[in-house]
């Protein structure tokens, strides 16, 4: 495969994306094609690169996440027809770059007659000819990887939000709360990285969350955290209810203070509301849903809010594929050697 992948290898995106594609342009060195996109009457659309992909490998980067201008529903659609436009054109190979998967958390059914729609997702992609697919912080990596009938490259950001918190680490030691049960190998897993970087013991807590009618509601906490600076770990923040809960139950558990550690902010209602809980002290995010949006645009209004960049994430992962080096570095230090 890396040899198929050092063949010219370029970067694309649509204009939504194009601001994080620069940043990956600048860190890889690799070439952005210029993209025409136009959008005619009655909401049809056409993409076309503007310089030829023939015989190269083609990086096709688009965040998942909706805005106004541009809903999830559309952005999907755009990436297909872009992915499949590509190969029409002689791309040689097509790698899906994704830092946010949108659909991924409908990756089972629970009712009866449930879709699985992570996994039609895949099928879709599937069908364009993709040869790989470049991930961030899916909701269930289980899932995902059991979804794709192609490669797939599953990167997380915990060893980049470890090292921002080792830089701070407190006295009492910190405590690692998931705020469900689905989120336990998550917090292990930045848990035992955390350890690992600050050479201290650091506690795990999970919280129950109930479902009934539409209503969530926040149970038993499980878990020693009284005295601990806590950090309350998810994969996304989206109305910004469950961290809320979570870190208000914290908080009657005795956390000397709660922080939110979140890769993904795809509604900027669920940050601005995160941003407004006396609950929480301080936020941890990315700008894995796109530099121009959510978290980036609120961070000059609040102290509170760290953005992480994922640019150098993602550059890291794509020069290793090019090159044919490991990837499995990237999950467990940041930076790495």
């Amino acid at each position: 495969m890396s040899a198929v992948l050092s063949s010219a290898p370029c970067l694309i995106a649509p204009g939504e994306s194009r601001t994080l594609a620069g940043a990956l342009a600048a860190e890889t060195a690799l070439p952005l094609i210029p993209l025409e996109e136009r959008r005619f009457e009655g909401g049809e659309l056409k993409l076309r690169p503007l310089e030829s992909v023939r015989g190269r490998a083609v990086f096709v980067l688009e965040s998942l996440a909706g805005t106004g201008e541009a809903p999830v529903c559309e952005r999907l659609v755009r990436l297909l027809f872009l992915l499949q436009g590509l190969r029409d054109a002689g791309a040689l190979t097509t790698i899906a770059v994704l830092p946010y998967l949108a659909f991924a958390r409908k990756d089972r059914r629970t009712q009866l007659r449930d879709p699985v729609t992570s996994r039609y997702v895949a099928e879709l992609l599937e069908t364009t000819g993709v040869a790989q697919v470049v991930c961030l912080d899916v909701h269930n990596p289980a899932a995902f990887d059991n979804a794709f009938r192609v490669p797939t490259v599953h990167l997380t950001a915990l060893p980049m939000m470890v090292e921002h918190f080792a830089r701070q680490a407190p006295a009492a030691g910190f405590a690692v709360v998931s705020p469900d049960v689905g989120g336990i190998k998550r917090a292990q897993i930045f848990r035992e990285l955390l350890a690992a970087r600050t050479a201290s013991e650091v506690e795990l807590a999970f919280l129950e969350k109930r479902r009934a009618k539409g209503v969530v509601a926040t149970g038993l906490l499980a878990g020693e955290i009284a005295g601990r600076a806590v950090i309350v770990l998810d994969d996304l923040c989206a109305t910004g209810g469950t961290l809320i809960r979570a870190a208000q139950a914290c908080h009657r558990a005795g956390a000397r203070s709660v922080a939110a550690a979140v890769t993904h902010t795809p509604l900027a209602a669920g940050l601005e509301a995160l941003l407004a809980a006396d609950a929480v002290s301080a936020i941890v995010a990315t700008d894995s849903v796109g530099i121009d949006f959510s978290a980036t645009q609120t961070s000059a209004a609040s102290d509170k809010l760290v953005t992480l960049p994922v640019a150098p994430l993602i550059a890291q992962a794509i020069v290793r594929m090019i090159a044919g080096r490991p990837i499995a570095e990237l999950l467990e230090r940041w930076p790495p050697r």
